[in-house]
């Protein structure tokens, strides 16, 4: 006998049917009630991607308000200081961090002040620039003058004027990247206090070896090193006291307010339960624990972890500035040669340290590219890193590390008299006043 289908009976197109539509029927009900709440749901979840967009308009309005002038720093032809003076100096730059109240810093957009340290090679001839507000001109002259009464100081136009504004292009390449630490930023790079021989006790400059390589170029080439810094706040000790800790091995004190006290109770009578049941000992998570004996931290760090943890804390102690640190590369195509780059990325790798930190160039700025519209992608990374620094914009939405004063000082303060590269500009004559018993002629 043939079996027939009675009507109503359950088959494979039904139940495809059956489950399409309840699908349907489901997304439905969820529209009908996104519609109901969404106005609750939404702004919790785009808060953050407003805030970005807000903020970056705001403080770009703000910034636009500013008018800079570019300030070249000729430091004296006999000078026989330490860079510890520089650190005086970017202390005193610290003067221009202030407090904002929420409609200044969230409202108008105000932030803390910058300013870019500039060592450029022009044709192989050294210049040092420090780019200001005109407004802190000068805060910038009177620290510098405390420190070097015999350095000039002199307002010049902006050297970024030299090349064209459209690279790279037929005549003209160019090569950039910006820098990030190796570790924390906590932990510091080699200093100057490192840079001092053993026998005589004479510092050797650690920035000769920058400004000898940038002595190097040929005509119509150009390398210029940027540091983008602002004053960090005293919150950031808290921060870097973290890190210490975690150097150490502490553990992280548990939060103590009211919901996560609520949480423990809860998560201990769960946890307590089903031991309950069964009749075995319940354990609560307040009971201490029997502690383990541990040595006296002088006994539990090798000699070398001991200097590192010396260096955290001294670190620690200093006021510290947010930086972004940038080097580009410009020059006619006719002379143009990377090996110029490898012979400043040596001589920046003498202050790194394995134990302490170092520089690395930032992957996603390196004007580099493989595979796929190479060419593109290629000239895409070489003009924003150029708008990038022609703006001396530190790209906020970037990360910036942290360097402390003794850090700035090592890689930009006035070479020794001991640097002889032919290329650098020094005074030739020492500043001094009118003698106080010049005649006065009377009319």
């Amino acid at each position: 006998m043939r079996a027939t289908t009675r009507p109503g009976s359950s088959t494979p197109m039904n139940i495809i049917l059956a489950s399409l539509g309840d699908f349907l029927h489901g997304i439905g009900a969820a529209f009908s009630l996104f519609g109901s709440v969404w106005y609750f749901v939404l702004p919790p979840l785009l808060y953050p991607i407003f805030k970005i967009l807000w903020m970056d308009h705001i403080q770009g309005r703000y910034a636009a308000s500013f008018q800079f002038v570019l300030l070249e720093i000729i430091p004296p032809k006999e000078i026989e200081k330490s860079p510890q003076l520089m650190e005086s100096i970017y202390s005193g730059l610290a003067g221009v961090l202030k407090g904002y109240n929420v409609v200044e810093e969230f409202i108008l957009g105000h932030f803390p002040a910058s300013f870019s340290l500039e060592m450029v090679s022009r044709g192989g001839a050294v210049h040092f620039y420090i780019r200001t507000q005109k407004g802190f001109r000068n805060l910038v002259e009177a620290h510098f003058y405390a420190q070097y009464p015999d350095m000039e100081i002199s307002e010049v136009p902006d050297y970024v004027d030299d090349v064209p504004r459209t690279l790279p292009n037929s005549d003209w390449d160019l090569w950039g990247t910006d820098f990030d630490l190796v570790k924390p930023d906590l932990y510091p790079i080699k200093t100057y206090r490192f840079f001092e021989e053993d026998v005589t006790g004479k510092m050797i400059d650690p920035i000769a070896g920058l400004i000898e390589a940038l002595g190097r170029l040929g005509p119509d080439q150009n390398m210029w090193f940027q540091m983008i810094i602002a004053p960090e706040k005293d919150a950031w000790y808290k921060k870097g006291q973290g890190m210490v800790d975690d150097f150490l091995g502490k553990e992280k004190k548990e939060s103590t307010n009211f919901l996560a006290k609520v949480w423990a109770d809860i998560a201990d009578i769960l946890a307590n339960i089903i031991p309950g049941m069964f009749g075995a000992a319940a354990f609560s998570a307040g009971e201490v624990k029997e502690q383990k004996q541990e040595q006296p931290l002088e006994f539990r760090l090798s000699p070398g972890q001991k200097d590192v943890l010396k260096a955290l804390e001294s670190n620690l102690g200093k006021q510290m500035f947010r930086t972004k640190m940038r080097l580009l590369y410009v020059g006619r195509r006719t002379g143009f040669d990377k090996t110029n780059i490898s012979m400043f990325m040596g001589a920046l790798k003498q202050f790194n340290d394995q134990n302490l930190n170092g520089f690395k160039p930032n992957d996603n700025s390196k004007t580099y590219a493989n595979y796929i519209f190479v060419n593109e992608r290629l000239r895409f990374r070489q003009r924003r890193i150029f708008r990038r620094y022609l703006n001396r914009d530190p790209s906020p939405g970037d990360k910036m590390f942290e360097l402390s004063t003794e850090e700035l000082a090592t890689l930009f303060h006035m070479p020794d008299m001991s640097v002889m590269a032919p290329a650098f500009t020094r005074v030739a004559a020492k500043r001094a006043t009118a003698p106080s018993n010049l005649p006065i002629l009377e009319e």
